[in-house]
């Protein structure tokens, strides 16, 4: 039998010890089955029709699941913060005119990842626990209004 993705979600939460509880169950079974990048205000108005919710308890929800590592945390152009569950090794690329962020999935780039933050260990003598690539850039559409 296949696991569901709230099968999955649950045991994601469990393997990082966190409770399970409804909003954290719902707002990452969402973040898994939606590669939109939300925003908070993205992920309220998805799931208020799907039970109570509150956006302090997404605020909570998320920045915890941040801070363990489940998911991570997108600033861009629009100066607003987005969400990404990290399934597959990638980075990001951010309009700085209208703020789309895209996945670009690259071939080893948990390799190229692990390289660099061992570099930046031996430069820095800091001691890492996490990266995220950014490049930023215009995106099509915005492309083509600055060329008209």
């Amino acid at each position: 039998m296949k696991a569901t993705l709230e099968d999955q979600a649950h045991k994601l939460l469990h393997e990082h010890n966190l409770k399970v509880t409804k909003p954290r169950l719902q707002i990452l079974t969402y973040l898994m089955s939606h590669h939109n990048h939300p925003t908070v205000e993205t992920i309220y108005q998805a799931q208020k029709s799907v039970g109570l919710i509150y956006k302090a308890t997404i605020y909570n929800t998320l920045n915890t699941l941040v801070k363990v590592g489940i998911i991570m945390e997108i600033k861009n152009g629009d100066n607003s913060t987005h969400y990404d569950f990290f399934v597959k090794p990638h980075f990001h690329i951010i309009c700085k005119n209208c703020g789309k962020i895209a996945d670009v999935f690259y071939p080893n780039f948990d390799k190229i990842e692990d390289q660099m933050r061992k570099n930046a260990e031996e430069q820095t003598g800091f001691t890492t626990s996490a990266s995220h690539l950014e490049i930023f850039g215009l995106c099509p559409k915005c492309q083509k209004k600055t060329k008209k």
